[in-house]
């Protein structure tokens, strides 16, 4: 036990020094604050956070993410503290609240809802979302194949043993599963006025119009859990806006997710018979296009890879006059289409994790 809580203290404390720097805090302040937690530990085993140390705690952690081409705008997340929840139906109304604030009738606004932590070793488990993103499509096993988003296949199985009963379309909109603690999970149908989708549509090419492509306007990522200070958040759904290849390069033109580039290219009369061609290429391009427009047109936020790269290079040279190093993972920073066009490419991050951060719940 005792380890246990040194290996906390070892991180509440650099924690503490580091947020309390950063807002202008008293040397007095901290200490003092160092004091109070070093007891709270002693006492209980762990500590809480005040809600200044949560939101700076979670903006710190997005700073952190060495994945995330989006850093630049760290200092805009809102935060909503949902730690007082404690049932599965208060945890679905923060997380609607969450939907209906970050969408902002398409003008996105970054946030992160925060539930309750861990408690620590040999504890309950505190919430918990069974959801990789809050909105996310289903995926269906049918007998002419997969309907839907293949990535969904598992947790479409799950909901539907708990008793849902999706319309069978390409894009149903998921329920959430939601589990506090030891409780068994429950799902919660998102209600529709909430989930905001954008019709793909392209500004040249009427066709690609009878594919009848939708997405959904906000990427909020449930599946990872937040670490401040030696504190696990579990649950810390969070997001900011899309990066149009996310959906045109990746969801749509995965083989394993909707691998729409064959018919991209048939609505385009593309020879598809040699990839010499370079029919996936210019399908993709165009695919890419039609997101951008589509969501833009729909005065629904986005950013192109172009743009979100020289605003990562502006992240690099506010962080330099901070005095920070930038951490990145390069495989992840590149954009999936045409990587050689921006500066990240030409680049070389390290890799090292800093904290706070976000970490997949798999990476445990």
């Amino acid at each position: 036990m005792q380890e246990v809580q040194d290996q906390l203290l070892d991180k509440a404390v650099p924690f503490i020094r580091e947020c309390y720097a950063e807002l202008g805090k008293s040397e007095s302040e901290m200490e003092a604050r160092i004091a109070e937690i070093t007891r709270s530990i002693g006492y209980k085993g762990t500590y809480e956070h005040t809600l200044q140390e949560l939101e700076h705690g979670a903006k710190m952690a997005w700073r952190n993410s060495n994945r995330c081409i989006g850093r630049l705008f760290w200092e805009t997340l809102t935060v909503q503290d949902a730690r007082h929840a404690t049932t599965e139906d208060e945890m679905a109304q923060a997380l609607f609240r969450h939907i209906e604030t970050a969408t902002n009738d398409g003008k996105i606004r970054p946030m992160i809802t925060v539930f309750s932590p861990v408690q620590g070793a040999g504890a309950a488990p505190g919430a918990f979302i069974h959801n990789a993103q809050l909105i996310r499509y289903a995926g269906y096993e049918t007998e002419d194949g997969i309907v839907g988003d293949p990535a969904s296949l598992q947790i479409t199985a799950m909901c539907q043993s708990l008793g849902w009963l999706g319309a069978g379309t390409p894009f149903d909109v998921l329920p959430l599963v939601l589990q506090m603690g030891n409780n068994a999970p429950k799902f919660y149908e998102i209600p529709s006025g909430l989930v905001k989708e954008v019709a793909i549509t392209h500004p040249d090419i009427a066709a690609m119009a009878d594919l009848r492509l939708q997405w959904y306007a906000v990427p909020i990522v449930s599946n990872m859990y937040l670490e401040i200070g030696g504190i696990h958040y579990s649950a810390a759904p969070f997001n900011g806006w899309y990066m149009g290849t996310e959906i045109g390069a990746r969801n749509f033109a995965d083989e394993a997710r909707y691998n729409m580039l064959p018919r991209v290219a048939e609505v385009m009369g593309l020879d598809t018979r040699r990839d010499a061609s370079l029919w996936k290429d210019r399908a993709l391009v165009e695919l890419n296009v039609a997101v951008l427009h589509s969501f833009q047109q729909q005065g629904v936020a986005i950013v192109d890879h172009h743009t979100a790269a020289r605003q990562f290079k502006r992240f690099e040279e506010k962080e330099e006059k901070a005095s920070r190093e930038v951490t990145g993972d390069w495989t992840w920073l590149i954009p999936p289409l045409s990587p050689a066009t921006t500066h990240i490419f030409h680049q070389h991050y390290s890799n090292e994790v800093k904290l706070p951060n976000f970490f997949y719940r798999d990476e445990e």
